[in-house]
């Protein structure tokens, strides 16, 4: 196998830290085209499905392809806007917010940039990229509070994946989760906080998270339990009673059984048990997206509402707003300790070097 050097390494580059930030992805355009490649990527994934993967090649490429991306697009246009995809645009702002935040304290010697699991820009790019920019030491942090294999595991697989044609590697830290980090349920508690100074509760405070299938729970992930952990230590910051708060979990795919409950059957439900009013908030989601404001923002309200509900609000993720930036920021320099943040001199190092026979 031949490994990938640094073609534009000198002795004279900055050896710099990196911290790559992750999220899932998105397609490029809310198009039958741009979907069916994205779902391509994705659902090969086998951290994604786990099941028989000749079966599932037949399942994907002959069913769900050719039928998925059309609904999917229709979807997706709803929620696009002018910059494009919520959850590309609200990663890149919160890329260049933690840019701006680290720079000012360890100066230019550290890059920040953000890369997508599945579609663009791809993880290995990106490393590649930083790399070329003299990146020596690297945090990773992908953007779900809480352990998921499919999500967290799958990013480090990526990365991996990356690095094992790589004649390079550098330092690595891989964050696997912040699910009960005090500065990330503050700045959730806080946002929650702001709602109701302008609205006022409502009768539930509903916490819910994306899905997994449930065998998943049964063979040792731990995103389940996370979960919870994540709703109890919100309930406790705000000071709620536990027949104020509800948790559930959304966006099932297929029809074998997924965590439960689950948050659209719920929803239709509260009525009837006198719960007349919800608002409603994503936890596990770090930025919005087409799983927080069409499912849940909008199909979920017409739900809730058409069982008799009276009042339903979504509140926003935290995108990239000052206290979330200031709990990632943190969080981030967490992994930075023991690491040199220091310039080495880049001349002598280049002159000795030469003084040995290096070209560069």
């Amino acid at each position: 196998m031949k490994y990938q050097g640094s073609p534009v390494f000198t002795h004279k580059q900055e050896d710099k830290v990196g911290v790559l930030v992750t999220n899932l992805g998105t397609p490029e355009a809310p198009k039958k085209s741009e979907l069916k490649r994205y779902l391509k990527e994705f659902l090969s994934d086998p951290r994604v499905v786990e099941i028989p993967r000749l079966l599932w090649w037949m399942i994907l490429n002959l069913v769900i392809l050719n039928i998925r991306p059309k609904r999917s697009a229709k979807a997706y246009a709803t929620v696009w806007t002018e910059r494009g995809s919520p959850l590309m645009f609200h990663t890149q702002d919160q890329t260049n917010a933690l840019r701006d935040e680290l720079r000012q304290q360890y100066g230019e010697n550290i890059e920040v940039e953000f890369a997508m699991r599945y579609g663009s820009p791809s993880i290995d790019s990106v490393i590649d990229k930083m790399l070329q920019q003299g990146v020596r030491k690297l945090v990773v942090l992908p953007l779900y509070p809480q352990y998921c294999a499919s999500t967290t595991g799958s990013t480090f697989d990526a990365v991996a994946q990356s690095f094992s044609k790589r004649r390079w590697i550098p330092e690595l830290r891989f964050i696997t989760h912040y699910h009960d980090n005090p500065d990330y349920i503050k700045a959730l508690a806080d946002k929650i906080r702001a709602h109701w100074e302008q609205h006022g509760q409502a009768d539930k405070l509903v916490f819910s998270y994306h899905g997994i299938p449930h065998r998943y729970l049964l063979n040792g992930d731990p995103y389940h339990c996370e979960c919870h952990k994540t709703s109890r230590l919100l309930a406790a910051e705000l000071g709620l009673e536990e027949h104020q708060h509800f948790t559930s979990f959304q966006s099932r795919f297929g029809r074998e059984e997924w965590l439960k409950p689950y948050t659209d059957h719920s929803l239709k439900g509260f009525p009837e048990q006198g719960v007349k009013s919800v608002q409603i908030v994503c936890p596990g989601f770090s930025a919005d997206c087409l799983e927080t404001i069409e499912e849940i923002a909008e199909e979920n309200r017409e739900y809730f509402m058409e069982a008799g509900g009276e009042r339903y609000e979504y509140i926003a993720a935290l995108n990239a707003e000052p206290d979330h930036i200031q709990a990632l920021t943190k969080l981030i320099e967490s992994q930075l300790r023991g690491w040199s943040m220091t310039s080495e001199n880049t001349e002598l190092r280049s002159e000795l070097a030469k003084a040995r026979g290096a070209e560069n």
